[in-house]
Formats: C-alpha cells, structure tokens, sequence
C-alpha cells in the first residue's frame, strides 16, 4: 500500500469535523471541488468508504471512525514536528561543529562559547582540536562544520577569512633575572629551546623566523601541548616562543617572564568553511562571532 498523502488525510479530518464538504472548504480555503476530490482520492488509495451521508449532515463510516482515531495522532505528531522545526528556522538551533587549535580551544574560546551558550541555549556547539591540516581536511569533507585555523591553509573547495592575528612572545623562567624584556634570534639560539612539535604550523612559523636569520635551532624538547611547554619553561628546562594569546591571562604565566621578539613575529588565525556549506542560523551565529575577533583585537 502506498504511504497515506497528508494533506488528504488533514482534508478528510476537517470534513468529518465540519460535517459538509462546503464548510471544511471554507476552513481549509480550499474549493468544495478540490475538497471532494482528496476525500475521494483518499477513498480510492485505501479501497474503503470514509463518508456516508446521513441526513442533511456527513458522518464517518466505520472505517472512518478508525482512521480518524489515527488522522488525529498524524495531525498531532505533524505539528509538533513542525513546531520542533520553527525553533530551527527563527531561532538558533541546532548543533554546529567547530575545529580548531588547542591553543585557541584554551584560550580563545572559552567566553565565545559562553556567550553564545547565554544568548542561543538550544544551540549545541561541538569544539574538537587538531594541527590545521587536520580541521582543514574535516571541514572538506564535511565531518566539521567551521575550522578555526593558522594560517596558511588552501583548498580549492573552502571559503578563508582571516579573523585575528596573534603576536609571538619568549617564555622563559620567571627566575631568570638575566632574561632581556626584548630578545633577538641570536640570543634564543644560544639558549636550550622547548620547542612545538615538528610539522605543526606554530613549529614551521617559528623555524623560518629563526631561518630569516641565518640561524637553525635544535630544541632540547618538542611537545604537542603548549600547556606542556609553559610546564616544562617554568621549571627550568629551556625557554620557547609561543603564542601571545596563551599567556593573556595572568594565572597562564604563572611562573614565566615575557618578551617581545626583535624581529616581530605573528600568526594569523582563519575561519575555514565549505563554499557550498548551507549558512543555517546556527551557523551563521557561530561565524559572525568568530569573525567579531577581527574588532575585538
């Protein structure tokens, strides 16, 4: 049998509640004509008679008395579905997908995500980190939604806009008084360096700034948790070049002393989005506030 035709079965329900084929018309804005005709059309797809008349007025069959039990259940469930889809299209709804670095998840993040938690409460944000490489591959093939990423990152079939950039500092131990406010190539060099993992964008950044100088630096650590290197800086073990934004915060450098860089040094953060990616309000949302961080730097 083949599925039951909606409109039809909402008709069939407003004649039976109408009592004539003429008032359910006027109810549904429709002809007593077209009405007739799904009732009818209906009638056919199920093989039973639903109307009979009875008088001047139209009454149920049997049959129609039991799909009517069941018309009005359909009615229900389809608006409640409806309704479940309105919350999508005039509200915020629904769940988006971000990706992006651990050191922007940490650091960045966190009071974006909070406020649009306050502002959107039905909108599921999920936050997932890897190196750009790897957002940039999810969101292609559509298992992320957004990337937030250093740059640079292609692809034929993404949208990138820069959105922040991001200054380089020195950490080294809050100790050490001899650790200059301002530090050149040269003077990292001669020191152990903790450095990021080889590959990442942050380490290849970091190596060709250290290479504009003639120089090559062989770190005594390479660790993928930016968190990790701060640790590891605060006891001791060596200095590194970080991003300013992870030790923005007073408690995040704790036990570090800062330094600019001479030359500067900066990475520029980048939101990556699917060109064909349909912009659902969520989204949308989403983007405009990673954008907003272009004016908030």
């Amino acid at each position: 049998m083949r599925r039951l035709n909606l409109d039809q079965l909402h008709t069939f329900s407003e004649v039976v509640d109408a009592g004539s084929f003429s008032a359910a018309a006027a109810r549904l804005d429709l002809s007593q004509p077209a009405v007739s005709l799904q009732v009818r059309q209906l009638e056919q797809r199920l093989n039973v008679r639903l109307i009979e008349r009875v008088g001047k007025r139209l009454k149920p069959t049997s049959a129609g008395l039991t799909l009517l039990e069941h018309a009005r259940r359909i009615d229900g469930a389809v608006e409640d579905a409806m309704q479940a889809l309105t919350s999508h299209a005039s509200d915020v709804a629904g769940e988006v997908a971000i990706g992006t670095g651990a050191t922007a998840c940490i650091h960045l993040l966190p009071p974006i995500l909070r406020a649009m938690r306050k502002r959107h409460p039905m909108l599921d944000i999920r936050v997932s980190t890897g190196n750009t490489d790897d957002v940039v591959a999810a969101v292609t093939e559509n298992r992320l939604d957004i990337g937030l990423v250093t740059l640079p990152a292609a692809g034929r079939s993404l949208h990138i806009t820069p959105v922040l950039r991001d200054e380089f500092v020195a950490i080294a131990p809050a100790g050490d008084r001899g650790w200059a406010a301002e530090v050149t190539p040269q003077r990292l060099a001669a020191a152990p360096m903790v450095a990021f993992a080889s590959g990442s964008s942050t380490r290849l950044l970091i190596d060709e700034w250290f290479l504009q100088a003639g120089l090559r630096v062989r770190p005594v650590m390479a660790l993928g948790s930016i968190e990790a290197i701060k640790e590891m800086v605060a006891a001791g073990l060596g200095y590194s070049i970080v991003p300013r934004m992870s030790v923005g915060a007073a408690h995040y450098r704790r036990g570090l002393r800062i330094s600019t860089l001479t030359p500067e040094l900066s990475r520029t953060l980048a939101i990556v989005v699917r060109q064909d990616k349909p912009l659902a309000p969520g989204l949308r949302k989403v983007m405009s506030a990673l954008e907003a961080l272009n004016n908030a730097a």
